[in-house]
């Protein structure tokens, strides 16, 4: 009986080296997790600095047709501007001349794109 005990052959990882092999697995996951949540708001950053752009585009069509008129997003919509997904777009400014687009995504709310009437883009 203690033969067959002793022919048993021990296989595997001792709890030292398990130990090791997850402190490493911590070290990486606090490395990559900050640069992960910094790639997915710049990310966030530039699809709202797309959608100033893209809505700038449009309220230069709209304009071509009706020079010096009030532009909103319904009517950036007809003209071509497609929104992503929780980007927020508001238009405070009032006509060709006036324009003004500002455009914030929900996830990074901190940053936000303003478009005046040149075409210039600021972000605040």
């Amino acid at each position: 009986m203690l033969q067959k005990l002793k022919k048993h052959s021990d296989k595997g990882f001792t709890l030292i080296e398990l130990m090791i092999v997850i402190a490493i697995i911590g070290i990486l996951a606090a490395i990559a997790i900050p640069n992960f949540i910094s790639y997915r708001k710049r990310g966030y950053y530039a699809a709202a600095n797309s959608d100033a752009k893209n809505a700038y585009t449009a309220a230069q069509a709209y304009f071509t047709d009706y020079a010096g008129a009030a532009v909103s997003k319904a009517l950036l919509e007809a003209y071509g501007y497609k929104s992503t997904s929780s980007v927020a777009l508001a238009t405070p400014g009032v006509g060709q001349t006036n324009l003004s687009i500002i455009t914030t995504h929900g996830s990074a709310n901190d940053r936000s794109y303003w478009v005046d009437s040149a075409g210039g883009i600021t972000n605040n």
